[in-house]
């Protein structure tokens, strides 16, 4: 994944088109068109407000496409609709795949051999956290 895909990657995280993420950022709608389409390239002020306005984006991550060992976000208990956060992913994924089989859904989603390798929670303040399947 490149560095425009990283960009894309948090937009799509965060639900924002590139003239939401633009304005989130605090730059001009045709920057961010420029850069996406491979036009111009991020200067280090376009990252560094990247950064600054979403502080769980992994800078290392951002930049070189790696995480340092500790930088993913740990699970914190917060009580959410009678639930705790911190909640085994194993539980999660049970939980969310007898959803999905209840669902009416094409035999071919229901015969798949998918499985969970992350959930993402959105917060109302515009931050997110992943959660990764051990």
């Amino acid at each position: 994944m490149d560095l425009i895909e990283r960009f894309r990657y948090i937009m799509k995280l965060n639900a924002m088109t590139a003239s939401q993420f633009a304005d989130e950022i605090g730059v001009q709608r045709s920057s961010i068109s420029h850069i996406l389409s491979g036009r111009n390239k991020p200067s280090l002020e376009f990252i560094q407000k990247v950064i600054n306005r979403f502080p769980k984006v992994d800078s290392t991550w951002l930049i070189n496409g790696r995480t340092n060992v500790g930088s993913i976000p740990k699970i914190e208990t917060k009580a959410v609709e009678n639930k705790k956060v911190n909640t085994p992913i194993s539980e999660i994924k049970e939980e969310v795949e007898s959803k999905q089989s209840s669902q009416t859904n094409p035999p071919e989603v229901l015969a798949s051999s998918k499985s969970i390798k992350k959930i993402v929670a959105f917060y109302d303040d515009g931050t997110f956290e992943e959660f990764l399947s051990r």
